[in-house]
């Protein structure tokens, strides 16, 4: 197994690749449709679309297994209480899983027929993470190993660059290891944010994998997307073509890893031959 730092540009002196994965709605292995093999790793989404679907935990140990794929999973505060969410972080330490993200989750809307829990804030959670690789529970009591997690945590950098960046900063601090952000369209965002996390955390090695979202015409996002992606769409320029300029203007303004999120459809599905054409282009 692999953790994310240890394959990050700044260990490797090359770009690191995070591709974003929705595991089915079904309980069947074999409707884990296969990942795109150039990523450095797959990131298994915790329940996306607040739809019933395969625990992020579970799908991890799978992808890895049926795939060979580096695998990470994704935790959100919203559903399970401090014992719940560390029991399930004990049982992806017993599956031999390494890199965990932390999310808050979206907020539930009348016709999820679900209650939030919120026992965590995301940044507690961090926090937790950090102390179960140190040996103890929420409860300051010993386990008898520690964990052993790589801890990522995210950035919206549409809601503020000093908002976003004073947050980050409080995770970094709290134990996150890396940071993906949700996808950035204006190279400007990146020495923005950079300069203002610097200001924050002096020294922090914390990686940041900045977001590129690969769009269809008639996808969904759940980040803002500039008029000028959707008419290029409109016009017939190709979602991966669109995505590889993204990149490149992020790269040249100092983005080094990247979190690549494929297609989203109507009905839930993700088009990861679009991130296969997009990975071809860069992570060879």
């Amino acid at each position: 197994m692999t953790k994310v730092t240890e394959a990050s540009s700044a260990a490797t002196g090359r770009p690191a690749y995070i591709c974003d994965y929705s595991p089915p709605r079904s309980g069947l292995s074999r409707d884990l449709p296969e990942p795109p093999v150039q990523a450095d790793f797959i990131s298994a989404a915790y329940n996306p679309g607040r739809a019933v679907r395969v625990n992020s935990v579970v799908a991890a140990a799978v992808l890895r297994d049926r795939y060979g794929a580096k695998p990470i999973f994704t935790l959100a505060t919203r559903d399970m209480n401090r014992l719940a969410l560390e029991s399930l972080l004990l049982g992806g330490q017993a599956l031999g899983l390494e890199n965990v993200i932390v999310v808050a989750g979206d907020a539930f809307g009348p016709r999820d027929l679900a209650a939030p829990v919120n026992d965590f804030k995301a940044t507690e959670l961090v926090a937790s993470i950090a102390n179960l690789n140190a040996g103890v529970d929420h409860r300051e009591r010993p386990l008898r190993a520690p964990t052993d997690f790589c801890i990522g945590a995210t950035v919206d950098l549409g809601r503020g660059i000093q908002r976003e960046a004073h947050l980050a900063a409080q995770k970094v601090v709290a134990g996150a290891d890396f940071l993906i952000t949700q996808p950035v369209y204006d190279p400007a965002d990146v020495a923005r944010f950079a300069d203002a996390f610097a200001g924050m955390v002096t020294g922090s090695a914390a990686p940041v994998f900045y977001g590129v979202g690969l769009m269809e015409p008639d996808g969904v996002s759940f980040a803002s997307v500039p008029e000028w992606v959707t008419n290029d769409l409109a016009t017939g320029r190709s979602g991966v073509d669109i995505a590889v300029q993204v990149w490149e203007g992020l790269r040249g303004a100092g983005a080094t890893d990247c979190y690549v999120v494929p297609p989203i459809r109507r009905s839930g599905a993700r088009n990861y031959a679009a991130a296969e054409e997009f990975l071809d282009a860069h992570a060879a």
